[in-house]
């Protein structure tokens, strides 16, 4: 079986079309993240000039990671794949220690069924 098929499988995706779609929010979620992260740390008087690179990389990436997690949501539900992206989420989510938050969700949403 080729890569594509195993990963539409794995992923229990139903179309090419809807693969295209989530690979598309994956690299606009990446890009949106990336760029979203600079001011951000701007703001709290965090660039390259002020500290080393060496502390400037490593908060720039803890900066990303939060913000690629909600907007991955915000693209997913705009794309129409938000129950694909939740499972991602959620297992972000649980590995970080946040299951107080993913209980909250699955049930004051649909996302739990």
């Amino acid at each position: 079986m080729s890569k594509f098929k195993e990963l539409k499988s794995r992923w229990n995706i139903k179309s090419n079309f809807q693969f295209f779609i989530i690979f598309c929010v994956f690299a606009i979620t990446g890009s949106t993240a990336a760029v979203i992260a600079k001011p951000i740390l701007g703001v709290i008087g965090i660039t390259k000039e002020s500290v080393s690179l060496w502390v400037y990389y490593p908060l720039y990436i803890l900066i990303i990671y939060p913000f690629y997690k909600i907007l991955l949501l915000f693209y997913g539900a705009l794309f129409g794949q938000l129950p694909f992206f939740w499972n991602i989420a959620k297992k972000l989510f649980l590995k970080m220690g946040f299951k107080f938050l993913v209980v909250f969700i699955e049930k004051n949403t649909k996302l739990g069924q």
